[in-house]
């Protein structure tokens, strides 16, 4: 009885959990989606806290917003742990960091750096625009410090400091962040985190929350299958290259119509490209200058500038390339050596074997009854009616005229009707 009682003790006695997601990747939209479906999971399997390990450049505001307030809505206390060593967590990443209910911080690791980005030109005059921008830039940086300033306060942190994160672009190390309040404390791993932050409260909804790790259970939440190729696609140069198989198989499709692969693939290619490019904030000019340079590429097939519009294409393509991501991204630049590369093929592509097949397209077919047309032969027979049978190409056919044929006479075939040739007759 005593040793059914003890199991019965035990089985009701359950280890607190600790969710753990991982994000390793620019801030998007689909980072929002990955924290909210784990925090989802974990409040819904009845976890006892949620700890994220980031290691990011940064990334889109109205993303790190929406997971800032995700983070606000829980009830379960948040860590954000900035790790590995050698991560960091700039920019949008350092304001997720501030606005967890501890922060954490890896040896070797940084945070900072979180001046918002404007991108895009506003419309008008080169005075008006630079007005413009100043406007819009002030309004940003406004709001911005209006954000972190809230979220500072309300967890306790250095509100001086994290200001200049945003105004004067601050970088912190580990050791630095900690002395001046901007985290709570330094792991070396996700263990020794646990193991620090045991005992901690932290306040939600204004109530107190003691944290307990000792002895708890740690789940991991990977990423699924749509997270990792949304995350795959948000790469600018994964973006690029579909954009431009996109364009291709596009171009091919209209350039052999009815192959329909290349149609099929050109487009599920060009939508994922843009999907990806759309989310990272391309800009438009580059694009449409990319589509300038596959327009000039197809003409100089069709049209004969001695390489004038191809060295136009060219030039647009690479111009195009240039500008379709913004330099101050947290995404990065396109590679030069992709650009390089991709220019360099579209141009031997549509000056070389583009324009071979476009005469193997028009060249006379030499197989099949449509090779017939042009062929000379001898009339057999005297045409009655229209009809007659004719010696072509080693054969006899039939055959239908609308002039006077007879027999011995030259004929040329000017078309096939089924099984018959129609031909006229050749003047001497």
């Amino acid at each position: 009885m005593a040793y059914l009682f003890t199991l019965l003790l035990l089985l009701s006695t359950s280890f607190p959990s600790v969710f753990v997601g991982k994000w390793d990747a620019p801030i998007t939209p689909v980072t929002a989606d990955y924290i909210d479906r784990a925090l989802t999971r974990a409040e819904r399997e009845g976890a006892k806290l949620f700890v994220l390990e980031l290691n990011t450049p940064g990334g889109l505001v109205e993303s790190m917003r929406k997971i800032v307030q995700r983070f606000q809505n829980t009830p379960l206390p948040v860590v954000v742990f900035v790790f590995p060593p050698g991560g960091r967590a700039a920019s949008a990443g350092a304001l997720i960091t501030i606005s967890a209910d501890i922060a954490a911080m890896a040896p070797g690791t940084n945070i900072g750096a979180a001046h918002p980005v404007t991108i895009g030109e506003p419309p008008g005059g080169e005075q008006k625009k630079d007005r413009e921008r100043d406007v819009m830039r002030e309004k940003v940086l406004q709001d911005m410090l209006a954000f972190v300033r809230s979220i500072a306060k309300e967890k306790g942190r250095n509100v001086a400091v994290i200001e200049k994160m945003v105004t004067e672009s601050l970088a912190l190390s580990a050791e630095e962040a900690l002395k001046e309040g901007v985290i709570d404390l330094m792991a070396n791993d996700l263990w020794d985190l646990l193991k620090k932050i045991e005992g901690r409260e932290v306040s939600k909804f204004g109530r107190k929350i003691t944290v307990r790790t000792e002895g708890a259970e740690v789940v991991y939440v990977q990423e699924n299958l749509k997270e990792e190729l949304l995350k795959i696609l948000t790469n600018p140069t994964v973006a690029y290259l579909l954009l431009m198989l996109g364009f291709y198989g596009l171009f091919f499709e209209l350039y052999n119509p009815g192959a329909v692969i290349p149609g099929v693939v050109g487009a599920i290619c060009l939508l994922l490209g843009l999907y990806g490019l759309s989310t990272i904030s391309m800009n438009w000019l580059g694009l449409l200058l990319i589509l300038l340079g596959i327009l000039l590429f197809a003409l100089e097939l069709v049209t004969p500038t001695f390489g004038a519009l191809a060295i136009g294409g060219i030039v647009s393509l690479a111009l195009g390339s240039l500008f379709l991501i913004d330099p101050e991204s947290p995404y990065g630049e396109l590679p030069k050596s992709v650009i390089v590369a991709v220019v360099l093929a579209s141009a031997i592509f549509f000056t070389v074997a583009g324009r071979l097949g476009l005469k193997a397209q028009k060249r006379r077919k030499l197989t099949g009854a449509e090779a017939m047309v042009g062929e000379e032969g001898e009339a057999l027979t005297d045409f009655r009616r229209g009809r007659g049978k004719v010696f072509v190409h080693g054969e006899i056919w039939n055959a239908v005229g609308e002039e006077a044929i007879k027999k011995g006479d030259r004929v040329k075939v000017v078309g096939v009707e089924g099984l018959k040739l129609r031909v006229e007759r050749i003047s001497s």
